[in-house]
């Protein structure tokens, strides 16, 4: 066993009986003469001074005894085993036999000096055991205890043989099992009631022995411990309490560096703006972990991720980005569009097609609190003090509605506060609560939170990110995957249809829309499932069924797509399926356009078919007549006549009818709106 060790070995292992900082065990070690029991020893850069075990208390001793103890396996070493085992029985032992112990000790002690004296060892033992007055067997009876035993063994080995451990009375078996399965229940019967049954059943099927309750319960505390006792009986948040609560150290960070966010509902009736009912009202806030300030917060109906969303962007829009956020397990905070991505989360199924939640883009690192822990959200002691100072303040008497229902007050729902007035209300108690001085926190040290934050922010080493203008209307929008409409891509959400060009090649696939849940007639912003921009697309709005206006602007939008589709189309098909089938065919069979043919020119009138006079030979005296009525002819025949038309020349014949200037009397000009058409009626 190590017999030296230095003040920082000592300080690191705590011992009981002394103080466990170098600074206090360098003023014991001058108080108590230490210097005597020293060396140096050296050290990498000058030498270390080390104290011997034996300056020590004997409750530092023991405990260093026992840390030091070389880890080892029973079975390989025995002897370790012996030594670890002798030391608990040690160590079970009441004060008075642990000071036994020591006198023993002492009386050996004398003996081992005297015999370094030059005393024969019988002399040795015979003076020692006259100046303690105890007879020579006794002493020799306590050498043969330490016998072949390590010195740093002697004090436990010295141990009274009288020490046993616990006894009980003797019980059936099978009635201290019942007993104990009796009273281990969540129920917390108590343990007389419990000893009553077991003791009826006994009596019943003969069972014995049965001792006495106190007996039994003196038992059971013995063998099943406090622990166990209270978390069979009162639960696993009752025996949480069992073990120490951690406490983490702030002092390392910075302002906004990392946050953390609740909700809290107020004990107070609210009645709400175009409602009868009153209810109590959420206040969802962010606290800066490093100086305890609020820098946010909103007041609504219910705990949302609307109301969760535009708390984030009032944070980032007043001081900046933070780094880490700690939230709550609510579905307000764990929902798609403010913690989307983030790679645990304690609800929903986290999926691959998820969108990026708000926080997830800004770059924020994403920290969920267990479950049903309070202790790992520092806000829930902020929330505390705005009870105090908000709900039980004079200004909600009559409004307040008591911690629980068993503690309603005596004016229970007399009143109810608008809530705009408890809006105003709120946000003047939570300036206070930030101005207020003498805060006791690591931090703090008597300064304000708003002091402390303030402190932090303009120091030179803070570093802290601001939102850019892309960015800011991250946490005004809210996302949502969607399937587009296999005809035309659009987009239809809550009752709305948006839709963009680009969406086209989006038909029928699922992208993410950010939009605005306050103004959803505005457009929404179209991105992939990589979060890769699409478009900005417009809101469609319903039309009236005779809205004529609309009906006309609605044609227009579709004509002008029309044409930028063609025009794209033939910038792409610049080759016509001709010029395709010249490129190839082989070159031998190149094909030719053929001579157009040109039908036949017949008068068609009412009654007859006259054949229209082979042309002369001789050119035409008015070749631009015969020009127009070739022309005028392949028009009519594409009007859908199936033949080229043409009109007599005036008759003079009365019995045939007469032809207007437009042609035959049968045959008049109709307008539409795509320009001047002749329509025939016979």
């Amino acid at each position: 066993m190590k017999e030296w060790f230095s003040f920082a070995e000592l300080a690191e292992a705590k011992l009981p009986d002394m103080p466990h900082s170098v600074r206090g065990l360098s003023k014991m070690a001058d108080r108590q003469g230490w210097s005597g029991h020293s060396r140096l020893v050296p050290g990498t850069t000058k030498p270390t001074k080390e104290y011997h075990v034996c300056v020590l208390p004997e409750a530092a001793q023991l405990r260093l005894a026992i840390i030091m103890e070389p880890a080892a396996n029973d079975e390989e070493d025995p002897q370790a085993a012996e030594r670890r085992a002798l030391w608990e029985r040690f160590n079970g032992l009441s004060n008075a036999q642990k000071q036994v112990c020591k006198d023993r000790l002492k009386i050996l002690e004398r003996v081992t000096k005297l015999e370094a004296a030059g005393l024969a060892p019988v002399d040795a033992v015979k003076l020692a055991a006259k100046e303690a007055e105890l007879s020579r067997a006794t002493v020799y009876n306590w050498r043969s205890q330490v016998l072949h035993r390590e010195r740093e063994d002697w004090l436990a080995a010295l141990a009274p043989s009288t020490a046993k451990a616990a006894e009980f009375a003797d019980c059936h078996p099978d009635l201290f099992e019942m007993l104990k399965s009796d009273f281990l229940r969540p129920e917390k019967p108590s343990f007389s009631a419990c000893y009553r049954r077991v003791k009826d059943y006994s009596k019943k099927n003969g069972l014995e022995p049965l001792p006495s309750e106190r007996s039994l319960r003196r038992r059971l505390d013995h063998e099943v411990s406090k622990a166990v006792q209270t978390m069979a009986r009162s639960g696993k948040e009752k025996a949480k309490a069992l073990f120490p609560a951690q406490r983490r150290t702030r002092r390392d960070l910075h302002a906004l560096q990392m946050v953390n966010m609740d909700g809290h509902k107020f004990d107070v009736f609210v009645t709400y703006p175009g409602r009868k009912k009153p209810g109590r009202p959420c206040l969802l806030a962010i606290q800066d972990l490093y100086s305890g300030k609020i820098v946010s917060w909103r007041l609504s109906e219910t705990e949302n991720k609307e109301t969760v969303r535009l708390a984030i962007g009032d944070v980032v829009e007043a001081y900046g980005i933070f780094e880490d956020i700690y939230l709550d397990n609510g579905r307000g905070f764990a929902a798609k569009w403010i913690s989307g991505g983030a790679k645990t989360r304690f609800r929903f199924k986290v999926k691959d097609e998820d969108p990026e939640g708000l926080l997830v883009a800004l770059g924020v690192n994403v920290h969920f609190t267990t479950p049903y822990s309070g202790q790992s959200k520092p806000i829930e002691r902020a929330f505390r003090d705005l009870t105090d100072t908000i709900s039980r303040h004079p200004f909600c008497a009559g409004a307040y509605t008591g911690r629980s229902p068993e503690h309603k007050p005596d004016n229970y729902m007399s009143r109810a506060i608008p809530f705009d007035a408890f809006k105003a209300f709120v946000a003047e108690r939570i300036r206070d609560h930030n101005a207020q001085v003498g805060r006791s926190a690591e931090n703090c040290a008597g300064r304000s939170f708003d002091e402390t934050f303030r402190a932090s922010i303009e120091a030179p080493g803070t570093i802290i990110r601001v939102a850019s203008p892309s960015q800011r209307a991250l946490w005004l929008l809210a996302s949502e995957t969607i399937k587009t409409h296999k005809g035309s891509g659009e987009v239809r959400f809550q009752g709305n249809r948006y839709w963009s060009r680009e969406l086209n090649q989006h038909m029928g696939g699922k992208v993410v829309i950010r939009f605005d849940p306050d103004n959803l007639h505005l457009p929404v912003k179209v991105y992939d499932l990589n979060n890769r921009w699409i478009c900005d697309a417009p809101c469609i709005d319903d039309v009236g069924f005779k809205d004529e206006t609309a009906a006309r602007e609605h044609a227009r939008n579709r004509r002008e797509l029309d044409k930028a589709v063609k025009a794209q189309r033939d910038l792409h098909t610049r080759l016509s399926a001709r010029q395709l089938a010249d490129l190839y065919a082989p070159s031998d069979e190149k094909a030719v356009d053929p001579e157009p043919i040109r039908p036949a020119v017949t008068r068609l009138i009412p009654g007859k078919i006259i054949d229209r006079p082979a042309p002369s030979e001789e050119p035409e005296a008015d070749t631009q007549t015969s020009d127009f009525e070739d022309s005028f002819s392949r028009a009519m025949s594409k009007v859908g006549f199936g033949s080229v038309l043409d009109f007599p020349e005036q008759n003079s014949d009365p019995a045939e009818p007469k032809c207007n200037e437009y042609g035959d009397g049968d045959i008049e000009p109709k307008s539409s709106e795509y320009g001047s058409e002749r329509r025939w009626r016979g």
